[in-house]
């Protein structure tokens, strides 16, 4: 739906339409968007409903699309085969453009909840819920400006439907996330709800990510927001626990993260997409099955002596990668029928559903979908200090809290940091970065926002690789062509560079 549509629809269409309703089915009787949300209730409900719809977008095969083409994950041979559209967020190729159908999908799923988020904040009169559009808004936008480069701004008071200056949309997006900071609550029994710190510790990632051209890019900003959040929380003590789905996920860990659980509508679908194929085709039921959309590269699953990040003893590997595909009553699968050759080699774990288990199809999947962890903080922080010149602090942040966890309590002497130069802190980041947060949907900006789209992805992912196509420009997606046909304020020249 593109912005120029949105702009017509009234907010009880809006709010029928992200709680799923057909616009059909509106009241016959006209009334104004002030006699609907005079009334606080109703604006808990578009609320709700909101929640729902920005969950969504983690959910099924598109809650993957922004994981593609990094260095750290990779589609399967037979879903490059089967589509050269999804398959060219992999191999940069010329499928990757302004008609690209997956990306259009996904540009086009979160402007619905933008705009019914702008008209939440423009009409509620409390604080909290104001507070609370004000922190999805600001999702949206920081994945869509990080994603796209300049955007439109959504804002009643100020509507500006044109692609407007990184600049502007980042202060936006820090204006909406200090107002939630200082109007939401310290806890919530509904953990859909965003607390204080889940906006604190977003804004500290706005201040790391913001390209360093708008000025906006501030570490002591960011240092600032992650040490008001830290303390609140714990690192548990296993790191598998964190995707355990018989024990509650919403732990200590945990600042805010997407609610599913393991009945339809209100699954993930996750593991579909992301388990092995060959598992799939000898039992349907297996809760580590799925169909090889997404699979780890050789570079995330691979130990440091065959070129990989993982070093021996890190109990984090085997929590985040399956190498074994034995089932549990003893069956080996074998390569299936797509002789892809790929169906066995290592998938990731973070979402498998051990409920499911001999009882209902690995779809059903509906463990957590982390958005804020404490681990991501603390090594926003340390990524902060080291820019600052603190490195030796930074060091020791790391080595005392995730590292000292993934070597339970015990890192051996070769690799407890230390002596590290900036550069080389800078490097040792961002691979504990993938160690600690593999397929949590931080890579594509980690990597865009330090630069390291082109040279890491060209070398570890194997399709872009084989291809040899991505460049500089991919730092950018494509602007839908459906949105430039239908949005009078968006043309072809406007396109990102690359794609025109």
């Amino acid at each position: 739906m593109n912005i120029k549509i949105l702009k017509s629809l009234s907010l009880v269409a809006i709010a029928l339409f992200v709680n799923g309703c057909s616009l059909h089915e509106a009241p016959k009787t006209a009334l104004t968007e002030e006699q609907v949300y005079g009334d606080e209730e109703n604006i808990k409900l578009l609320l709700s409903g909101l929640y729902t719809q920005w969950r969504n977008t983690k959910q099924d095969r598109g809650g993957f699309m922004f994981n593609l083409g990094t260095d750290e994950a990779k589609q399967g041979s037979q879903q490059i085969r089967e589509s050269s559209i999804q398959g060219s967020l992999d191999t940069y190729s010329s499928g990757l453009n302004a008609a690209n159908t997956s990306l259009a999908e996904q540009w086009n799923k979160r402007w619905p909840v933008i705009t019914a988020a702008a008209k939440a904040i423009f009409y509620a009169k409390t604080p909290s819920l104001q507070a609370q559009a004000r922190f999805i808004r600001a999702t949206l936008n920081f994945e869509l400006v990080m994603l796209w480069g300049p955007i439109p701004i959504i804002d009643l008071n100020n509507m500006r439907e044109a692609r407007q200056p990184e600049k502007d949309v980042f202060e936006l997006i820090i204006e909406d996330l200090e107002f939630a900071s200082k109007n939401l609550a310290d806890s919530q029994a509904d953990k859909k709800i965003p607390t204080k710190a889940a906006a604190l510790a977003l804004l500290g990632k706005v201040y790391l990510s913001a390209p360093t051209a708008t000025g906006i890019r501030d570490y002591e900003k960011a240092v600032t927001c992650f040490d008001q959040v830290i303390p609140k929380y714990q690192l548990i003590e296993n790191y598998a626990d964190l995707f355990n789905t018989t024990i509650n996920q919403n732990s200590s860990e945990s600042i805010y993260a997407f609610q599913f659980i393991n009945i339809s509508p209100d699954n993930n679908m996750a593991q579909h997409h992301a388990g092995s194929r060959a598992v799939a085709d000898l039992d349907g039921n297996c809760y580590f099955g799925g169909y090889d959309l997404i699979m780890p590269t050789a570079y995330y699953y691979n130990d440091k002596s065959k070129g990989g990040i993982w070093e021996p003893g890190d109990t984090r590997r085997q929590g985040s990668i399956r190498y074994d595909f034995t089932l549990p009553d003893g069956r080996v699968p074998k390569i299936t029928w797509t002789g892809q050759q790929d169906e066995l080699e290592p998938h990731t774990r973070k979402f498998e559903d051990i409920r499911t288990q001999g009882k209902q199809n690995f779809w059903y999947s509906g463990g957590l979908i982390y958005y804020l962890r404490l681990a991501d903080i603390i090594l926003c922080k340390a990524e902060c200090l080291n820019e600052l010149g603190r490195s030796d602090e930074a060091i020791q942040l790391i080595n005392n809290t995730v590292r000292k966890r993934a070597f339970k309590g015990n890192i051996p002497v070769e690799y407890n940091w230390q002596g590290l130069s900036k550069e080389q802190l800078r490097e040792s980041i961002m691979d504990e970065r993938m160690r600690e947060l593999g397929f949590e949907g931080w890579r594509r900006m980690d990597l865009i926002r330090t630069g390291n789209l082109v040279k890491y992805v060209s070398e570890r992912n194997p399709w872009a690789k084989a291809s040899g196509t991505i460049k500089a420009f991919h730092n950018r997606y494509p602007i839908p062509e459906s949105e430039i046909k239908q949005n009078d304020q968006i043309n072809e020249t406007d396109q990102n560079p690359g794609y025109q």
